[in-house]
């Protein structure tokens, strides 16, 4: 075994834990854990560390799997809080490299989000991440360390799925409206903040593939052999106002025609045609709005995934500007 190997073996079997009424604090070897996992399904290939609806989808897994106390899973608590064990280090966003430094503690993904552009590992321990065989001892000492009893229960995972991400993008497509808002409204109160950042990064994900990454007004498609892509999920009654992330509710859209949507520069009619507000103008580019007056816009292969009706009824009395 090599020197640094062994060194990251001692490390990860010393975590500093939270000191809890239930016990030690799982927090951290859980992340740690997916993020293992993360690596050997190749969702990161550079050191460089982001949130990712992927990974928060395996920290949650492990957690079910793996931690029978009372601890409420939170995954903004070790992201942030690994920085401690000074393997790990975080990367403040533009404007919060001080305020990240005087921190004691961040309990949000909203926080998170807002002021961690990314983490880095040590160099040494990234090699080790990459490595198969060093992946899987590394992942060993933590299970055998921390969670031997639970152990047994983790289903290891042989593709980038994620059990508990793909199972809400099913939801998304095939739930009752009514189920699904009341299931929001739940989470909200429960203040479950990573399972509706799994279902909005989920709805965002569905709903592009309804209409084949394409435009549904202005029929662009880009294809990459990169991931990225430039057709937003856009929902027809905004979420503050409805909490509801089912296909009915959300339509595919470029990022301006998008914008003029939420704005209510824009809206559809009951013949999904497009209707063009007069409140505003433009002059005569190439990419104006008013060229797509009175289109038919682009629909889902199944008219049950076709935006909702009352939906784009809703938008027509409270958004668009007539």
């Amino acid at each position: 075994m090599n020197k640094q190997l062994a060194n990251y073996l001692f490390k990860f079997s010393h975590l500093k834990q939270g000191v809890t009424p239930y016990g030690p604090a799982p927090h951290k070897p859980i992340l740690l854990i997916s993020l293992l996992q993360a690596f050997r399904s190749h969702l990161y290939t550079e050191n460089r560390i982001t949130v990712t609806p992927e990974l928060v989808s395996l920290f949650t897994s492990n957690w079910n799997s793996l931690v029978k106390t009372n601890h409420v899973s939170t995954f903004a608590l070790p992201f942030f809080h690994l920085r401690g064990e000074k393997f790990w280090h975080l990367s403040a966003k533009p404007g919060f490299e001080i305020s990240l430094v005087n921190m004691k503690s961040i309990s949000s993904l909203g926080q998170i989000n807002t002021m961690i552009e990314s983490v880095s590992l040590d160099y040494d321990l990234y090699m080790l991440f990459q490595d198969s065989y060093s992946n899987t001892i590394l992942s060993e000492i933590l299970l055998e360390k921390y969670f031997p009893e639970t152990k047994i229960y983790l289903t290891t995972l042989k593709q980038i799925g994620y059990e508990l991400f793909d199972d809400l993008k099913r939801k998304i497509l095939n739930e009752d409206p009514a189920h699904y808002r009341a299931e929001i409204d739940r989470l909200i109160a429960e203040n479950n903040e990573d399972e509706i950042f799994l279902r909005s990064n989920a709805f965002k994900r569905a709903i592009p593939r309804l209409y084949n990454n394409t435009c549904s007004i202005s029929g662009l498609r880009i294809t990459s052999t990169i991931d990225i892509s430039m057709i937003d999920a856009c929902h027809i009654i905004r979420w503050s106002d409805s909490h509801d992330d089912t296909r009915i509710n959300g339509i595919a859209l470029c990022p301006n025609l998008h914008r003029a949507f939420d704005r209510g520069l824009i809206s559809i009619d009951d013949n999904y045609k497009l209707l063009i507000s007069k409140v505003f103008q433009e002059n005569a580019s190439y990419y104006n709005i008013k060229q797509f007056e009175h289109k038919t816009i682009l629909l889902p292969e199944n008219e049950e995934d076709f935006p909702g009706l009352s939906n784009l009824a809703w938008h027509r009395k409270h958004i668009f500007k007539y």
